[in-house]
């Protein structure tokens, strides 16, 4: 089993290349895919006038930038990611009241009891050490201070990822899954150890809600298979395969979706948490 430190240095290398790199040539995509999503978080954290806010994973800042405006001039952002490459994204949002650094939860030097809300939207699964992650945030929380963050359910309750993951592995490598401990897109869907997590951090018992969406893909079955493999869980088995192995693994995506493709695109079904929780 691999140590804490191994998988931060794992998911710091991923996010600063090939991870980041493919999130910000695919970022309007994402945002047509999970915008909606984001503002059911946005809406249950109301940040309000004047907090001091962080935002964990905040990749190209969107979400950041929700946030500024509704704490306004009075208050302030700090928006952390572990990629350089979307905080630089991030800083040409140029917001007045927000800081974008690069930084891991797990070990960044928040300022002690300063914060009023730290929110996430998908940024908390990647945790290499999940409850020292929480314990330094919770550690920059006020006494009152709140968390809310959202992260997908399991991958049996997330088709639009794992169908064509499904489809096309005949035919490429095999690749290695994260184990139940370890980082990865879907390891927050075990409510259980989402709050085993949590109560050691030193949260309060976190509330959840289960918020389910049809996820949009994309705008046709065609456009979905010629764009598999250029970011998510496909892009390192593509990367290993031979080229006629990668033909016949699109064309499997394509008929694995072809029965999802309506007037508004390629859509299946996905779930996520909204959880929240106090600091105290």
């Amino acid at each position: 089993m691999k140590t804490a430190a191994e998988l931060a240095a794992e998911q710091a290398a991923y996010w600063n290349g090939p991870g980041g790199e493919g999130w910000l040539a695919a970022y309007q995509r994402i945002q047509r895919a999970i915008g909606d999503i984001g503002d059911v978080g946005l809406a249950a954290a109301a940040p309000r006038q004047g907090e001091h806010v962080i935002d964990i994973g905040c990749g190209t800042g969107d979400t950041t930038a929700a946030l500024a405006r509704a704490v306004g001039l009075t208050g302030h952002l700090l928006g952390v990611d572990i990629s350089e490459t979307l905080i630089t994204a991030a800083r040409a949002h140029r917001l007045d009241n927000a800081t974008f650094v690069v930084g891991d939860a797990a070990t960044h030097p928040f300022q002690a009891g300063h914060y009023d809300l730290v929110f996430s939207r998908f940024g908390v699964m990647f945790f290499a050490d999940p409850v020292a992650a929480f314990r330094n945030i919770r550690r920059a929380l006020k006494p009152a201070g709140r968390l809310v963050f959202i992260a997908w359910r399991s991958p049996q309750e997330n088709p639009w990822a794992t169908v064509p993951v499904l489809a096309a592995q005949p035919f490429l490598p095999p690749q290695q899954r994260p184990g139940p401990e370890e980082p990865g897109q879907f390891s927050f869907g075990d409510r259980a150890r989402v709050e085993r997590i949590l109560g050691e951090a030193g949260f309060g018992a976190p509330s959840f809600e289960p918020i389910d969406r049809q996820i949009w893909m994309g705008d046709s079955v065609a456009e979905v298979a010629a764009g598999a493999g250029k970011f998510g869980p496909l892009a390192r088995a593509f990367a290993a395969a031979e080229p006629a192995a990668i033909e016949k693994a699109k064309q499997a995506i394509a008929e694995v979706l072809a029965p999802h493709e309506g007037p508004d695109g390629v859509r299946l079904p996905g779930a996520c948490w909204l959880v929240q929780a106090n600091a105290g």
